[in-house]
């Protein structure tokens, strides 16, 4: 559905943000883009939605070049951008709709997804979609999530609050340093890495992350033994941060 290939890009010539990124994404998955503030993230998502275009390499879209924008693409793509309240503005929808300028940020943003998930499009993109939630309001925005995916519907979901959505994500890419460092399904992650705490002295395997706490020290450790653990997105990235070209390597 989504194809980046040998993808380059930067705002300024010197300093390129993607080098060579590559990058497949497939219908019938919900898709965590995570990365370091900085990383790309939203840039990225605007290079699929064809709104950037790439120095190098391609990018493609329901197997058209997104960057050509075209109307059956497009009629079957909403992108759901952080920015939103530019473009508020931009559209003037304080005038024309006099509640919307009465709305907190929250609530803006609970209408914005309400439409976005109402526009049923075969790919949704989504930028930062629970900054602004309150906790409630991300327990709902899971809900219909989960409701609203099928296996015709591509969701990406680009995000830094990685606990509000670790139960949703059933695929993760992590972006780092101009590459996709990452992109493994949540059952192959947990085939290949343990989430556990450091009291579990019989599963062996090697530590790439430890992080402590009141409870103990939480631990990412190679899943030598095909135990079962849930998905800790939090751990991953930072194991992943941390370790670059071991997880990377495991994931090959």
């Amino acid at each position: 559905m989504i194809q980046l290939e040998n993808i380059q890009f930067g705002y300024v010539k010197s300093r390129p943000l993607f080098k060579e990124l590559s990058l497949t994404m497939e219908p019938g998955h919900i898709y965590g883009l995570l990365g370091k503030n900085g990383a790309g993230k939203t840039t990225l998502l605007k290079i699929m939605s064809g709104l950037r275009f790439p120095d190098g390499g391609s990018a493609t879209i329901m197997g058209e070049n997104a960057s050509l924008r075209k109307a059956e693409v497009l009629q079957n793509l909403y992108f759901l951008q952080e920015e939103f309240a530019e473009y508020l503005r931009e559209f003037e929808l304080d005038r024309e709709f006099g509640y919307m300028d009465k709305l907190s940020h929250g609530q803006k943003k609970k209408v914005l997804i309400a439409f976005a998930l109402a526009t049923n499009t075969k790919v949704l993109i989504m930028d930062e979609p629970t900054n602004g939630l309150d906790i409630p309001s991300k327990s709902t925005f899971r809900k219909l999530m989960a409701s609203a995916a099928d296996e015709s519907r591509l969701v990406i979901i680009s995000t830094h609050q990685v606990r509000d959505l670790h139960s949703l994500i059933d695929m993760v890419a992590i972006l780092d340093n101009g590459h996709m460092l990452l992109n493994a399904s949540s059952f192959e992650i947990t085939e290949k890495l343990l989430f556990d705490m450091d009291n579990m002295k019989s599963a062996e395997g090697k530590i790439f992350y430890t992080e402590e706490s009141p409870r103990g020290n939480y631990q990412v450790k190679e899943n030598v033994n095909h135990i079962d653990s849930t998905l800790d997105l939090e751990l991953l990235f930072n194991a992943a941060i941390s370790k670059k070209n071991e997880i990377s390597n495991l994931f090959k």
